[in-house]
């Protein structure tokens, strides 16, 4: 059965008005429109763009963040805040030395140097186009601003420690990334890969953002391969690491709104000489624990589409055809899938609804059980409203079946009793339908044996049903079924159903 398909599940996003409401409202961002808004033609900077230290402390205290903090750490904060007002477009920061040339009229040296002695002259600042956006700019606009702040956390969030990368800058300002044992692109490529995977794992489940990721879970998502089982001493010493370079990348992600973090319990780190108070090992919580905001679905997401990842959302299909949504909707969580359903039955008549859903169910190709079986649960959203509209395809060849189905689950009565022909064929097209869907699990094993164990010669019956996927369908009975002989007479049936041609 075809296994190509997305590996993303859908997520539900916030309307883009609360999104934009959401970016606004992240710390580091407010404080960069706050730092833009204060700043004026006197606001001096370096030839990099940063705030002068002189003006550091102005820029703290227009923050408010003079009292609640060390003096150092809300210089740092505005620095980070200044940083971000410069690179998303918020202030524009003049060159220098154009500066200086219209101060004094004189040219700079050709060489950009200065006379020994004299001060390195600084920049000024004039409003950038962006900070307009802020109060008169669509809510896509916000959010277009917000994602160049992101890039300019994310930059700084794959940055080593400021400590040792002061140490490593040599005599003519570059940084010497071999002595840091870091590389730029592998270091962003990780993070990318941590952020992907608690994706994932947020939007597996229905794509909201209630449930917070243990941080070693993250780690090792990055970290152990696949198929190992006990992880080695030397795997866990791995994640471990990973764990305290993601704990230093999150604390720098959650201001910008990216995710809600909860750190690694810093008694951990330290070795602890009093017994008391006794320590709860097994709260997984002191560890780490992080979870993406409504905000920040929307941000990895963007991040994604931008890579060329395909990323659905939930309400993509609600304008399109039954085909398209049974199709697109193949391979949903249940509840991504029941909602991306609901949405499509807004904006349409009951009835109209359920016969679109009905004709596009038809088919020979590939997808069409797997859109049969989607039909049926999608059926089951209308409820009694769909009775009649279902009763007009029992007998039909593709649908009887499931309709039949349908209604004995609604409790409707007078009902057919389906013809022998199209209980076999029903039986092949929801195997069928369930291989695509899921390969083989357990469960389809139990519906296997007990689809065998309800019908004596199923199988003599089963080779004959004209159904595209009879063969495939026969073979795979014969791996699952854990009765030897069963399953011999499964690939004997399977046999069969090639010989006979067009399976």
């Amino acid at each position: 059965m075809p296994a190509d398909h997305p590996t993303l599940p859908p997520v539900r996003l916030l309307p883009d008005a609360e999104l934009a409401r959401d970016a606004l409202a992240a710390p580091l961002l407010a404080r960069a429109v706050r730092l833009a808004r204060w700043a004026g033609p006197e606001t001096r900077v370096s030839a990099g763009g940063e705030l002068v230290d002189e003006q550091l402390p102005a820029a703290a205290l227009q923050l408010g963040l003079g009292d609640e903090m060390s003096e150092g750490d809300g210089e740092a904060y505005a620095s980070e805040a200044w940083r971000v007002a410069v690179d998303t477009g918020l202030v524009d920061v003049e060159d220098p030395d154009d500066l200086e040339e219209t101060r004094d009229g004189a040219h700079p040296a050709a060489d950009g140097a200065h006379p020994a002695g004299e001060e390195e002259p600084t920049g000024g600042v004039t409003t950038g186009e962006q900070l307009a956006l802020v109060t008169s700019g669509s809510p896509q606009d916000v959010l277009s601003l917000w994602l160049d702040a992101l890039d300019v956390t994310f930059a700084d969030a794959t940055v080593p420690v400021l400590d040792d990368l002061s140490a490593a800058i040599g005599d003519d300002g570059e940084i010497d990334f071999e002595s840091l044992d870091w590389d730029p692109e592998e270091e962003a490529e990780f993070l990318e890969g941590v952020l992907g995977n608690l994706y994932l794992l947020t939007v597996a489940e229905g794509g909201g953002t209630d449930t917070a990721v243990p941080l070693p879970v993250l780690a090792a998502s990055m970290i152990v391969p696949d198929d190992m089982g006990e992880p080695t001493d030397d795997i866990l010493e791995q994640v471990s690491e990973a764990m305290m370079r993601l704990d230093e990348q999150f604390r720098v992600l959650e201001p910008i709104g990216l995710v809600s973090y909860v750190p690694v319990d810093e008694a951990l780190m330290v070795e602890d000489t009093d017994p008391e108070p006794p320590v709860d090992e097994d709260d997984v919580s002191r560890y780490g624990m992080v979870r993406l905001t409504p905000l920040g679905l929307y941000g990895i997401r963007s991040r994604m589409l931008e890579a060329g990842v395909t990323a659905p959302v939930v309400g993509e299909l609600a304008d399109k055809d039954a085909h398209a949504l049974l199709d697109g909707i193949a391979h949903f969580p249940e509840p991504a899938a029941r909602a991306e359903t609901e949405q499509w039955r807004a904006g349409r008549a009951p009835l109209d609804a359920v016969r679109e859903l009905l004709a596009a169910a038809r088919g020979r190709d590939a997808g069409a059980p797997l859109r049969r079986l989607q039909c049926q649960q999608a059926l089951s959203l209308v409820g009694a409203e769909a009775e009649a509209a279902v009763r007009e395809v029992l007998d039909d060849a593709e649908l009887g079946g499931l309709a039949r189905v349908w209604l004995a689950e609604l409790g409707a009565g007078a009902v057919p009793p389906p013809p022998e022909s199209m209980i076999f064929w029903l039986a092949v097209d929801t195997i069928a339908a369930q291989l695509d869907a899921e390969g083989e699990p357990d469960e389809l094993q139990e519906l296997v044996e007990g689809l065998v164990g309800q019908h004596s010669g199923f199988f003599e019956a089963a080779w004959r049903v004209d159904h595209p996927a009879t063969a495939e369908v026969l073979e795979a009975m014969g791996r699952l079924h854990r009765d030897r002989a069963v399953a011999k007479d499964a690939r004997k049936a399977a046999f069969k159903a090639r010989s006979r041609g067009g399976n």
